[in-house]
């Protein structure tokens, strides 16, 4: 809510019993705000509180809702009341609530729903899943190109009630091919007697029901719309995409790379709503992985023990060394992480990335170089030659972790996959084992221990 005392006052209110009051009060609040007061009820109250709602503002708000509460809600309502509600809410807000609710729930759902309603909502379970078809609305108005601004007007103020959103107008001809767009600015600027296809823009951006959602929202970022047409392969206009629904799917493409970042399988589901089994299910995968690759390091330890017995002091350095190489190549795959999701790299982008890392990483490890060399010959005087070989290696490591980290992200991308799996946890294993390959290579050289 917007601030604590409101959330108070609703449920003295509440308690009182003072419904009257209750639903005047809440008629005053943003359907946001009454759907995050609601979801904090119990269920008995939730569903008191609900039918306090008018009808208009009660579909709104269940739209609102988190996924819990919406089921839990249905499970209160009878047919007649989810009926009201469902008649109420836009086709795409019932797709997403349909495609995560439990198959029982569905069918109850479908059956309480107008035959052609449910036919579009089956249309739309049908798109490929994280395609632009299963983001989109029905709910759109369409112009004709012959139209004049009045009688286009004229259409707006009786179908555009249940249209989401009239910002944009888009143009189809007799067989609903998308032929232009007029925005409504556009039409009420211009004089009643001049033509629909006399104004409209035809090189509209638009984009086809199977395309991936995070290109649409690429689309939507690069030129600041407010929505976007989706046609099919026949380029007939389907539906339209409006900006809160890509920022529903940029908040979910960024939580997918963040979880895949720390090492986990993305669940989809907010972290206090998540059981304590699902979240460690979602990070044992990657937590044996790394761990059984961590064995690698351990293994190359291990094949220099009597470098340990012959210089006891290199033991010392080795967690400095990981932990640096670690840093280093996480900072690189990060930043060229983040290039990519934005559209700013690319696949063919590839040799300048490994030369810009290439260059970064020489200015970088030579200073870590230079002033961990200055600090050894002062902590350890008497051995220039071991502390050479340790800042030596401090050079070697910067240089592999953040070439490792920059490449890898794209060689992700190669393969078919999410470029955040090459993120920190996996660049650290895999910088870890070359660097302290590296190390002892130097070592060898340089000190004659094998």
């Amino acid at each position: 809510m917007k601030n604590e005392e409101t959330v108070l006052y609703l449920q003295k209110l509440l308690t009182e019993n003072s419904y009257k009051a209750l639903r005047e009060a809440m008629i005053e609040e943003n359907e946001v705000d009454i759907a995050e007061f609601i979801g904090i009820l119990p269920k008995d109250k939730a569903a008191i509180v609900f039918r306090l709602l008018p009808k208009d503002l009660a579909a709104e708000v269940f739209s609102n809702l988190e996924l819990d509460v919406q089921e839990r809600l249905i499970h209160e309502f009878t047919d007649k009341e989810l009926e009201s509600v469902l008649e109420e809410m836009f086709v795409d807000d019932l797709v997403d609530m349909l495609e995560e609710l439990p198959a029982g729930i569905v069918k109850r759902v479908l059956r309480n729903t107008d035959e052609g309603t449910r036919g579009v909502i089956n249309a739309f379970l049908k798109y490929p899943k994280d395609s632009a078809g299963t983001i989109m609305t029905a709910e759109y108005t369409n112009l004709r190109p012959k139209m004049t601004v009045k009688e286009a007007i004229m259409y707006l103020r009786k179908n555009g009630a249940d249209s989401e959103t009239l910002y944009n107008c888009y143009v189809i001809d007799k067989n609903r091919v998308l032929d232009g767009v007029v925005s409504l600015r556009t039409l009420l600027l211009s004089k009643d007697d001049v033509l629909v296809e006399d104004l409209m823009e035809t090189d509209v951006v638009k984009v086809h029901t199977s395309d991936d959602k995070e290109e649409v929202a690429y689309l939507f970022q690069r030129y600041d719309y407010l929505s976007l047409p989706v046609v099919d392969s026949e380029e007939r206009l389907v539906g339209i995409i409006t900006v809160d629904d890509i920022i529903d799917v940029m908040e979910e493409e960024a939580t997918e790379d963040f979880e895949l970042m720390a090492a986990t399988i993305p669940s989809g589901k907010p972290y206090l709503k998540t059981p304590s089994w699902e979240l460690a299910r979602n990070r044992l995968v990657w937590l044996t992985v790394l761990m059984f690759s961590g064995m690698i390091s351990g293994g190359i330890l291990s094949r220099y023990e009597d470098a340990f017995t012959q210089i006891p002091v290199l033991v010392s350095f080795i967690p400095m060394l990981m932990n640096t190489g670690g840093n280093a190549g996480s900072q690189a795959s990060t930043l060229v992480i983040r290039g990519m999701v934005l559209n700013e790299i690319s696949l063919k982008d590839g040799f300048v990335v490994l030369w810009k890392e290439f260059r970064v990483s020489l200015i970088a490890g030579l200073f870590l170089a230079v002033i961990n060399f200055i600090r050894l010959i002062i902590t350890y005087p008497g051995q220039e030659r071991i502390m050479f070989v340790v800042s030596f290696a401090i050079f070697g490591t910067v240089v592999i972790a953040k070439m490792v980290g920059g490449i890898l992200p794209l060689f992700a991308k190669l393969l078919k996959a999410d470029p955040a799996i090459m993120a920190a946890p996996l660049i650290t294993t895999i910088v870890d084992a070359l660097s302290l390959i590296f190390y002892f290579f130097l070592a060898g050289v340089f000190l004659g221990i094998s």
